[in-house]
């Protein structure tokens, strides 16, 4: 007769009864909490959610709302300071604007609105990082790589000179390319007070292309002249075919050109846009849209899974510049604290004259349009921070 041991025994009725309370242990175990899918606003809506749904402090951000509101810029209503300040138009511009505007957007959802956030207005250089984000696409469709010269692409006579044929796509996003030259009637140097304006800058030396800074709208034109060459199209229908379609944008929203910024293409007359509205013209556009787009680069360039940037673009456009104040690819950066005072080193913004402002904040999940105020998005958002939950 064989015996069985009373260890063995016991592995048997272990290996009986084990089956039958799998289920239940394997229902009481809590997995890992999943990241939840990001809310995305769909064409021509965004859902909006109380304070208290998503633990806002209610009476913090009517305050911090009621602060920007306080806080209209001296912009005039009717644009006539436009030549005094910025110099001589090469493009239209509207006959009035909106008076302070904004949105709210944590965690995807409207959480406070104020103004009229429908009116299309210049929203000046705002439009750089819209430029920025089309290289990106540029980019993405491997028509450009970053650190290659311009000159490699583009063969129309902007990149002849012995200084511009070093110019390479990275420098003209971080506005270090000492581009020299004139486009559209303008110079490079910024001199002549008729052409410039306020904004007349006094004669210096050329530097290095890729070892000086300086905020340039001549040289961002012509870099967004570049863009038009390499896609064989305007930049506002790549932008609009690109990223603003996909992302559910209105079609309220135009890209001014200058009455002068036409070339010749293929037999077609194309027009090509500037990255701002110091001379007119540039990107009209209304307080939602800013939204969508602002939630896009807050989303790291993805919307509903579809990819409009790519992921190592993103990160090296919100990368600091070696000469530069703080500055990314056309973006304001926030990592020594100085642009931004009061938000988190990941904070960035896009800011145009006026003011007009897209702040992003990825540690809050926040998004902020502020429009014609006075004084740092910061002052606006530090408020709206601190009422979110801790």
């Amino acid at each position: 007769m064989n015996r069985v041991s009373p260890r063995s025994v016991l592995a048997l009725c272990l290996g009986a009864l084990l089956p039958a309370f799998l289920p239940t242990f394997a229902g009481a175990v809590t997995p890992a909490a999943a990241t939840p899918t990001p809310y995305f606003p769909p064409a021509g809506d965004w859902a909006r959610k109380s304070p208290a749904e998503l633990g806002i402090n209610a009476a913090a951000l009517a305050a911090a709302v009621q602060f920007a509101q306080s806080r209209e810029t001296t912009r005039a209503l009717d644009f006539s300071d436009q030549e005094a300040t910025f110099g001589a138009r090469l493009g239209s511009m509207p006959t009035a604007r909106a008076r302070t505007n904004g949105l709210v957007i944590y965690k995807g959802f409207v959480v406070a609105e104020f103004g009229d956030t429908s009116f299309v207005d210049p929203t000046y250089s705002v439009a750089k990082s819209m430029l920025a984000t089309v290289a990106g696409v540029a980019v993405r469709d491997d028509r450009i790589a970053v650190d290659e010269p311009v000159a490699r692409r583009v063969n129309d006579g902007g990149y002849v000179a012995p200084r511009n044929d070093k110019v390479t796509w990275k420098q003209h996003l971080q506005q270090e390319t000492e581009w020299q030259g004139s486009l559209w009637g303008k110079n490079a140097d910024f001199i002549g007070r008729e052409a410039f304006g306020a904004g007349e800058r006094k004669p210096r030396e050329l530097q290095a292309p890729g070892s000086f800074y300086e905020y340039n709208d001549v040289r961002i034109n012509r870099f967004a002249l570049s863009l038009l060459r390499v896609f064989g199209q305007p930049v506002p229908e790549v932008f609009q075919q690109q990223v603003m379609d996909p992302i559910g944008a209105s079609n309220s929203w135009k890209w001014v050109p200058y009455h002068n910024s036409y070339v010749e293409l293929n037999g077609k007359q194309l027009p090509s846009v500037s990255g701002g509205t110091r001379w007119g013209g540039g990107m009209w556009i209304n307080s939602w849209d800013m939204a969508r787009f602002g939630y896009l680069w807050l989303r790291g360039g993805e919307w509903r899974g579809k990819r409009i940037l790519p992921a190592s673009y993103v990160k090296e456009a919100l990368s600091p510049s070696a000469h530069g104040p703080d500055y990314g690819y056309l973006w304001w950066l926030n990592t020594k604290g100085r642009n931004l005072p009061g938000l988190p080193a990941d904070a960035y913004a896009a800011l145009g004259a006026g003011s007009n402002t897209i702040l992003v904040s990825p540690k809050h999940d926040l998004v902020i349009v502020w429009r014609w105020h006075a004084g740092n998005v910061a002052d606006f958002a530090t408020r709206v921070i601190a009422s979110l939950p801790r």
